[in-house]
């Protein structure tokens, strides 16, 4: 593979514009460019989970696909054309969830964000997924978004939120159950 960037400032966004990887060039603020930079929020915010050498090796494989599939998300956002997940993606995202799912309690109150750092992380990763989801939405209200990929971002923001339950639980840990005031 050639060089993709051989600099890295190019001063076009000085005017307040980004160009999208079809070439055309949008303010930095448009509703396309928004729902791009949560789905890489989100990667990054995966970033923080990997980086914790507690996450089990399975988990930290699956989170390495979803950091790909969302830069898939990503080109797709910026290229309408591009088709980046399909509904194979989907169905493997509810696949892993049913299967993480499955050795889980079951709830009977909300969860609060904790339970570790690598939990906390994926539950940060979870919020920021859901504003993409958003995003996303919004976006697919007045241009053309692709089923799949929002599916996928749907799934993805459930799979986090078990996924930080498991490493909640990990090594003797707990999550800690919201409490409703009397």
């Amino acid at each position: 593979m050639g060089h993709r960037l051989s600099k890295i400032y190019t001063r076009t966004g000085d005017d307040g514009t980004t160009g999208l990887a079809g070439g055309a060039r949008v303010p930095k603020y448009h509703l396309r460019v928004e729902a791009v930079g949560t789905v890489d929020e989100t990667s990054s915010a995966l970033a923080l989970v990997l980086a914790e050498s507690s996450v089990p090796e399975a988990i930290r494989r699956l989170l390495l696909d979803v950091q790909n599939d969302l830069f898939e998300i990503g080109a797709e956002l910026s290229m309408p054309d591009y088709p980046g997940v399909d509904a194979a993606r989907v169905t493997a995202l509810e696949t892993a969830l049913d299967g993480l799912n499955a050795d889980l309690p079951p709830l009977k109150e909300f969860v609060l964000p904790g339970g570790g750092r690598a939990s906390a992380a994926c539950h940060l990763a979870r919020t920021i997924c859901r504003r993409a989801e958003r995003r996303a939405f919004e976006l697919a209200a007045r241009d053309m978004v692709r089923a799949d990929l929002l599916h996928y971002l749907n799934r993805l923001s459930d799979l986090l939120f078990v996924i930080a339950r498991c490493l909640a639980r990990q090594d003797g840990g707990s999550e800690t159950l919201w409490k409703k005031k009397p």
